[in-house]
């Protein structure tokens, strides 16, 4: 068996957004796996996306992206959906209003969620997978 290793990259400033960014975009995530918790001020979703890190590999990894220190969301175009739906993430962007952030999930189709933030506090954490390619 192969030796394989799984990530964990760490995002807590506006200048390391852009790489979170990078290594979600094009990724696929189904409706079902975004959750929110707002007692833990957690948003959560675990997606399905290609290993940009790694150009000899061409692989999909599945990843959890967590977001920490979020004290409310808004969803844009999300309604009547079904939950097996699967969403095509294109970027994750930023804006600073007054002394909060709104971190901006932009979607296909036109679809967003807008997280608001007390700080950027962003984890992307790959998942064990088996040894076959999974599916987008």
């Amino acid at each position: 068996m192969a030796n394989k290793f799984f990530k964990k990259i760490t995002c807590t400033s506006s200048s390391d957004l852009p790489y979170i960014s990078a290594f979600v975009s094009e990724g696929k995530i189904k409706l079902s796996e975004i959750k929110y918790l707002p007692k833990n001020k957690i948003f959560l979703f675990s997606i399905e996306r290609l290993n940009k890190e790694d150009k000899k590999n061409t692989n999909k990894i599945t990843s959890i992206v967590k977001f920490s220190n979020i004290f409310s969301i808004k969803l844009n175009n999300f309604k009547f959906l079904d939950k097996d739906e699967i969403l095509k993430l294109l970027a994750v962007d930023q804006l600073k209003k007054e002394n909060n952030y709104e971190i901006i999930l932009l979607f296909s189709s036109n679809r967003y969620i807008t997280l608001n933030a007390e700080v950027i506090d962003i984890e992307l954490t790959d998942q064990i997978t088996n040894d076959k390619d999974t599916k987008l």
